[in-house]
C-alpha cells in the first residue's frame, strides 16, 4: 500500500527523479522561467522552494545544502546572489505556475514555473483563435444582395 508516501514519481527511478529535479530546477534558477508538464512543475516547486528559502541566509552550510540538491556551480552562485536579492523580503511562495493548454505531440498538460518576483507580467494563457474550416466558402456579395432585396421588399411593402 501506499500509505504516507508524498511526492510525484514522474515515472523514474529515485535517482533519475533527482538528476531530472536538481536539471529543472537548475534551470529555473538560471533562466527565471521554464515550460514543463504540470506534474514536473508541482514537483519543481516542491523541490525547488526549499532551496530558495535557504538561499536568503548565505552560509557556507546553506551553500553546501543547496549544492549536494543541485549539483551546480552558477547556479548556486546565481541562488545566492542575485535571486536572493529580488526575493529577500518575500516570505514564502517564490514560485508561480501558469497553465498553458495541451501540448500537440502526446495532448500532455503543460504549464509555465516561473519565479514571482522577476516576471511582473502574468503570461496569459494562449488565446484560442478562430480556425477555418475546409467545408466551403461563403459567397459574401451573393448572401448580402438577397438581405438588400429582401430589406427594400418589406419597405417597398410597407408603403
Amino acid at each position: 500500500m501506499r500509505h504516507g508516501k508524498k511526492g510525484y514519481k514522474l515515472g523514474r527511478t529515485h535517482a533519475h527523479r533527482k538528476a531530472t529535479l536538481a536539471a529543472l530546477s537548475t534551470a529555473l534558477i538560471k533562466h527565471k522561467r521554464i515550460r514543463t508538464t504540470i506534474t514536473k512543475a508541482k514537483a519543481v516547486r516542491r523541490f525547488v522552494e526549499p532551496l530558495i528559502t535557504r538561499g536568503l541566509d548565505d552560509t557556507m552550510h546553506n551553500r553546501r545544502q543547496v549544492f549536494r540538491r543541485l549539483r551546480d556551480k552558477e547556479a548556486v552562485t546565481e541562488l545566492f546572489g542575485e535571486v536572493a536579492e529580488m526575493i529577500g523580503t518575500r516570505a514564502g511562495g517564490y514560485t508561480r505556475i501558469v497553465r498553458l493548454g495541451q501540448r500537440s505531440g502526446d495532448g500532455a498538460e503543460m504549464a509555465m514555473v516561473e519565479l514571482v518576483d522577476y516576471n511582473e507580467s502574468v503570461v496569459e494563457a494562449p488565446t484560442t483563435r478562430r480556425r477555418r474550416t475546409r467545408r466551403g466558402r461563403r459567397r459574401r456579395a451573393s448572401n448580402a444582395a438577397p438581405d438588400s432585396d429582401s430589406a427594400s421588399d418589406s419597405a417597398s411593402d410597407s408603403a
